[in-house]
């Protein structure tokens, strides 16, 4: 997409052409005008502190693949979470892969995960047996983790919503 620029008038200068912004770069920003991103939205730099997704930087315990739900441990590292372990219930997701021992953007509360396939809409979603993962089935046995998710809002993409996790027993 093309930058787009708008003319200052006055001033020292005369007339001289200034480009708009799609991300902020702080307070040197300031008095810019402002353009949508290529997705056709303002860029989440531009908005007040509290606004938007709630994100949290977080180092990863294991590979953590793009779209994958996570648990962060006591000592504050960020691992796939797992319908199959107790404590292992999911508590945020990732947008972004992150390799072991690297860090990244992690996601809590209410967010849509992207870049899926082959969900059902409308249909709730729970944390699957296989680490990081959903599925369409509730699990079952001794030991899991009932936990819903989300839900599907099209074939690639899950509103992200937790549900307190129960541990069947």
């Amino acid at each position: 997409m093309a930058t787009k620029k708008y003319l200052i008038v006055g001033g020292s200068t005369g007339v001289t052409q200034e480009s708009t912004v799609d991300t902020s770069a702080g307070a040197v920003d300031s008095g810019k005008i402002a353009s949508l991103d290529t997705a056709g939205r303002f860029s989440s730099t531009m908005m007040p502190t509290g606004f938007g997704s709630d994100t949290r930087t977080v180092t990863a315990g294991e590979t953590i693949a793009a779209g994958d739900l996570i648990y962060i441990s006591a000592a504050g590292t960020a691992f796939k979470a797992d319908a199959d372990a107790a404590g292992k219930a999911a508590q945020g997701g990732v947008l972004s892969g992150i390799s072991s021992g690297g860090t990244g953007a992690a996601y809590f509360g209410s967010f849509f995960i992207t870049g899926l396939s082959g969900l059902t809409m409308e249909v709730p979603y729970y944390l699957s047996s296989t680490a990081g993962g959903i599925t369409s089935t509730a699990p079952t046995g001794t030991g899991k983790i009932q936990q819903q998710v989300g839900y599907a809002v099209s074939a690639t993409e899950l509103y992200f919503e937790p549900q307190p996790p129960i541990l069947l027993a």
